[in-house]
């Protein structure tokens, strides 16, 4: 008796492993090329974007002091309500005139459903920039050699898939 329930919960357990959907994730290598602007290093952080022009995850975060997040004000908007755990996401900000490179992953799925990579920065005392970077999330722009041109601090984006 005792064996046929186990073998009956084995069998339910195995199907439902079967027919289940496991999301599948694209990572990128993320070149951004800052503008040649005077003044402290930028925040940048890449945000996904849903079709609605919601945020809906956080990729990357180039700036490493938590404590002044609160000036990427949209995003920070976001993260608040979020609160999402952003640890192995962060790195150091960037100066002017400065490369950096970050690897951002997300769910394949995603790709070419109408959503977009935002890059959105700041810098202490200058002008804050919701979109200074933003790009839709299809393989095509994904896979332009040119990138993206930025519109304040952000001078280019580039991407190159990870195997």
């Amino acid at each position: 008796m005792k064996f046929n329930i186990i073998k009956k919960i084995f069998s339910v357990v195995v199907i439902l492993m079967a027919t289940a959907t496991f999301a599948q994730t694209t990572k990128y290598k993320t070149m951004i090329q800052m503008e040649n602007y005077t003044g402290k290093e930028a925040y940048i952080v890449i945000s996904l974007i849903n079709p609605k022009g919601q945020y809906e995850k956080t990729l990357g975060i180039l700036g490493p002091d938590n404590e002044w997040y609160n000036t990427l004000k949209e995003w920070h908007k976001f993260n608040s309500k979020k609160k999402e755990k952003l640890n192995g996401i962060t790195g150091a900000s960037v100066a002017g005139g400065a490369r950096a490179t970050r690897v951002i992953e997300f769910d394949t799925a995603k790709l070419n459903k109408g959503y977009k990579l935002r890059f959105e920065s700041a810098v202490e005392t200058q002008k804050y920039v919701v979109k200074d970077a933003e790009i839709v999330l299809t393989n095509a722009a994904l896979d332009n050699k040119a990138g993206i041109k930025g519109t304040q601090y952000i001078k280019a984006v580039r991407f190159i898939k990870v195997q």
